[in-house]
């Protein structure tokens, strides 16, 4: 392509970067091209670059070797993918192979991570390829299941055709629910960075709002992080832990970091008792996942204010933590619904996955969770991990 300044400031997620940002992204573009069913990288595999479609099209398969695969979506001219893997450093999650003679731009890894941590506006334009990434998903997957429904109606006959058509739309059904609880928790912090990223170029002159605002886009990106890590974890349907040595003083110290604005902004006193001194093995990314939505959900159940407590301590060689509440606890029916995905009942909202995540990381550490509410008199969430020495 003879001008890639021009077709880089035409794609989706640059149109809105200064000529400056784009000439950055400009610098450190690659060119390759691929022949019709040519892979372009598999399922499972390290993530080395992500790639911008300049001519032709590609697929995105999920499950690709296997009889059930699905196609998940069709990117063409300017589109993003492969970035999802660069952002969680996690291996592949699908496969995608050229659907017709293809050219693309890629970026490699190194200068991808150094280009979102150095710019700020550029970081924020390839967040929004989450967003479409989950909606062209939908729209394929909800055709591929329409179209089995088609073949299947030719050749069950009528039972068959009713038990098919019942499946897909309970399979409809959840994935409206799914798309919708998404997008809207995506489209929030966004927002939210887009304005505190308006706000700095405004106030550039005062580097104390400067600062305040910075500060704010990093949380709320790692919020956004955090959505797409538990809808990753999600559509994986398995946990691959990630086991390193943990401080837990340290561990839970950065823990109320996180959530010390949201509880103070509510008068939620906080107290904690780590009675256990030596390092821990564990999952420490997930981990902190499991108990910052804890916590989230506490501060959740505490809109008037309260007290939150975590408590850490060993006994027969088996880390105990138990994070209690005052909030406004919860019923017996309730309790049982709150690790089924996509059930949420807090007014706040929420991707409805935090808590079956919750669970999946923490059985799979080979540990246990309970939990103990009363509707008004708070709740308690008891974790269970054995130690491994």
């Amino acid at each position: 392509m003879k001008d890639l300044f021009s077709f880089l400031k035409k794609v989706y997620f640059f149109e809105d970067l200064p000529d400056q940002q784009i000439k950055k992204i400009q610098q450190v573009c690659h060119q390759i091209e691929y022949q019709p069913g040519q892979v372009i990288f598999e399922e499972g595999s390290q993530a080395d670059r992500f790639y911008i479609v300049a001519e032709g099209a590609v697929e995105v398969w999920k499950d690709y070797k296997l009889p059930e695969k699905d196609l998940l979506a069709v990117h063409e001219r300017g589109h993003l993918f492969g970035e999802m893997a660069l952002i969680d450093e996690l291996p592949r999650s699908a496969t995608v192979l050229a659907k017709q003679p293809t050219r693309l731009f890629y970026i490699d890894r190194d200068d991808f991570h150094r280009i979102i941590q150095n710019n700020s506006e550029i970081a924020i334009s390839i967040l929004k390829s989450v967003t479409d990434m989950v909606r062209s998903s939908n729209e394929y997957f909800v055709e591929n299941l329409r179209e089995r429904a088609r073949e299947l109606e030719k050749t069950n006959q009528a039972l068959q055709e009713a038990q098919e058509e019942l499946l897909l739309k309970d399979r409809l059904s959840t994935l409206g629910k799914f798309s919708s609880l998404i997008l809207h928790d995506i489209r929030n912090p966004l927002s939210i960075l887009r304005s505190m990223a308006e706000m700095i170029v405004l106030n550039s002159r005062e580097p104390d709002r400067v600062a305040r605002n910075a500060k704010r886009i990093i949380a709320e990106a790692d919020r956004l992080n955090q959505i797409a890590s538990e809808l990753l974890d999600y559509s994986r349907g398995e946990i691959r832990l990630n086991m390193s040595i943990v401080n837990l003083r340290d561990f839970f110290g950065k823990l109320l970091e996180a959530v010390e604005e949201k509880f103070q902004a509510r008068n939620i006193d906080v107290s904690t008792d780590i009675q256990i001194s030596e390092p821990v093995i564990m999952d420490e990314q997930r981990m902190f996942r499991v108990f910052f939505n804890l916590a989230d959900n506490a501060r959740k159940a505490m809109p008037q204010g309260g007290k939150f407590s975590i408590k850490a301590f060993k006994a027969d060689q088996t880390l105990k933590v138990e994070v209690s509440d005052t909030g406004v606890g919860m019923d017996p029916s309730i309790q049982k619904k709150i690790y089924d995905p996509f059930f949420s009942s807090s007014e706040e909202g929420g991707t409805g996955l935090g808590m079956s995540i919750v669970k999946s990381v923490i059985e799979a550490h080979n540990g246990t969770l309970f939990v103990s509410s009363k509707l008004k008199g708070g709740t308690t969430f008891r974790v269970t991990l054995p130690l491994i020495e």
